[in-house]
């Protein structure tokens, strides 16, 4: 087994790959398609992307075209963050899965408990109505898990109100540096799976000094030593790259960081300015 095929299990028993492939970002067309390929061609197993980032035609494309079997790949997309109805939701499912052109997902997620043009809005009552629609979506069985992104503590109490369907997934702002202690403590608490976005930060962590210290004694680079710092902290990563080289890299984490600088590396401040987190975390 390595990085990208050994699997965390969900409370509902699906296995989720422990390295997810990010296209956040990643334009529709000829470069998300060249992306995912070269990911699948690289070994990763699980792609991620949200109808938000409008590529799924392009991801899914990739995918359908790969030689690696349907079953074995993990996908993963995301209703909008706007979308606070239940016939919405139900219809903006069945546009991601249009776009996608596959049989089922594997993970569905509430993208935010806002609309992003209105962060921190108070959206517990559309959420729940949401949810309802999410837990219909999973009975259907056109997806194998369920879950939300961008959720803090309050947004999953809101929904374990009425959830008769926990979630399983809360992707989140999550790296060294800055790894949102009462979001994860909760969400392990209720047996719920971080998953990391943004988890190479930004270029503070390159040009720090301790952290390269760090990264040569394993002959890493400083993304894999990130990378594999948020996976030994039982969260998945979900790294976003478009250059070979980049996602080539990403994908070389078959190596354990101490004990003792897994201690140092928990206590790093962070380096990234604060305009980079989301306002309603931390």
């Amino acid at each position: 087994m390595s990085a990208l095929t050994d699997t965390f299990t969900l409370s509902n028993g699906v296995g989720i790959p422990k390295v997810g492939f990010g296209t956040w970002q990643i334009p529709n067309g000829q470069t998300t398609y060249n992306a995912v390929t070269n990911a699948l061609n690289e070994g990763y197993r699980h792609i991620d992307t949200a109808l938000a980032y409008g590529n799924e035609e392009s991801v899914g494309k990739a995918i359908r075209d790969s030689k690696v079997d349907r079953k074995d790949i993990f996908v993963t997309s995301k209703l909008p963050a706007h979308t606070k109805t239940y016939e919405g939701a139900l219809k903006d499912f069945q546009t991601t899965m249009d776009n996608l052109n596959i049989d089922y997902l594997d993970l569905y997620i509430i993208h935010a408990p806002w609309p992003w043009n209105q962060i921190g809005k108070n959206c517990d009552e559309g959420n729940q109505d949401v949810w309802r629609a999410m837990e219909e979506i999973y009975a259907s069985k056109k997806v194998r898990a369920i879950g939300v992104s961008n959720f803090a503590v309050h947004d999953l109490e809101n929904i374990q109100k009425i959830a008769k369907v926990q979630p399983m997934v809360d992707q989140i702002q999550y790296y060294l540096g800055f790894t949102e202690p009462k979001i994860t403590e909760f969400t392990q608490k209720n047996n719920i799976l971080v998953e990391a976005y943004s988890p190479l930060a930004t270029g503070g962590l390159i040009h720090n000094e301790q952290i390269n210290q760090i990264a040569e004694k394993y002959n890493v680079s400083v993304p894999q030593l990130a990378l594999r710092f948020v996976i030994q902290n039982g969260v998945l990563p979900l790294p976003k790259a478009i250059h070979v080289a980049h996602i080539k890299d990403n994908a070389q984490l078959d190596f354990e960081i101490s004990a003792e600088d897994m201690v140092a590396l928990n206590k790093f401040p962070d380096t990234s300015a604060a305009e980079h987190h989301n306002p309603t975390q931390g």
